[in-house]
């Protein structure tokens, strides 16, 4: 799967290429039997802009920082969480087997040293599923599992939610989440040249890597269309994990980067992950 590349350094916000939506991002690429689609409802990524010092521990050396250029003019990385319904998830060989859980992602946003494809790190997952033992232990994923609720409810008519809060049970990564959606298009994202630059960066990366649970680097693949999010705003945030890894403490987490939300979207993930080389 292609990914989008960049040949400046990363370590200088100011050297950031302009990035755009190509063929290589928008065409699906053909799936199998066994890759899986799913509708993912209460979609939002919730962003904040820390100290690329703070993240560094956490993330493999081979990978750089796709850095933005903070409110204070210092280079920033972004960390997110980014919470979801898989609402119909099934294999492609097997449609009418359906099944419906909570997953919330945690992630920064880096570039291979060597290749210069820009990826996601994923910090871990939580999953609302006893499936997790399948990731967990059959490809070594650092997924974790909770008991992740949705309490929303969405307008059709205003087309954004009137209410959205997400808890997850867990001791890995407990949240209390509730958002405002303003129901209003993005329009700038603050740190990035301009709106698609961003948009490539943060809501479109079709390859992630992490630390297997032995040790070991490894990917998966995803594919989805361009999102078409609204803004929104924190009320009040309890994000366990970033304040246990020394990311965003609790004291900073109603002052997020961005808030981005989406009522539904579709997902393509190809399966099994494997090895990152």
């Amino acid at each position: 799967m292609s990914g989008q590349r960049i040949h400046n350094a990363a370590h200088d916000p100011n050297s950031l290429s302009r990035l755009s939506f190509d063929a290589g991002l928008l065409t699906r690429p053909r799936t199998r039997w066994r890759d899986v689609v799913a509708n993912l409802g209460h979609f939002s990524i919730v962003s904040y802009a820390v100290d690329p010092a703070r993240v560094r521990p956490h993330v493999h050396e081979r990978f750089e920082f796709d850095l933005i250029e903070g409110a204070d003019g210092q280079p920033k990385v972004l960390v997110s969480m980014v919470p979801f319904e898989d609402q119909d998830f099934h294999f492609v060989g097997l449609p009418w087997l359906t099944f419906r859980f909570g997953q919330t992602n945690y992630r920064t946003y880096v570039i291979d040293r060597e290749t210069g494809q820009r990826a996601v790190w994923f910090f871990g997952t939580s999953l609302d599923s006893l499936s997790v033992a399948i990731p967990r232990h059959l490809w070594k994923l650092p997924w974790h599992p909770g008991r992740i609720r949705f309490d929303c409810e969405f307008d059709l008519v205003a087309k954004r939610y009137l209410r959205y809060a997400m808890t997850t049970r867990s001791d890995w990564a407990p949240v209390a989440l509730a958002l405002e959606d303003t129901g209003q298009p993005v329009t700038m994202l603050d740190g990035f040249s301009d709106l698609e630059t961003a948009w490539v960066i943060l809501t479109h990366p079709l390859v992630g890597v992490f630390h297997r649970r032995d040790g070991l680097l490894g990917t998966y693949h995803i594919w989805h269309d361009r999102l078409n999010c609204t803004n929104g705003r924190i009320l009040s945030a309890h994000i366990g994990l970033f304040d246990r890894l020394g990311l965003v403490p609790f004291s900073e987490q109603t002052r997020p980067h961005s808030v981005l939300i989406q009522h539904q979207t579709e997902f393509t993930i190809y399966l099994p992950p494997g090895r990152y080389d």
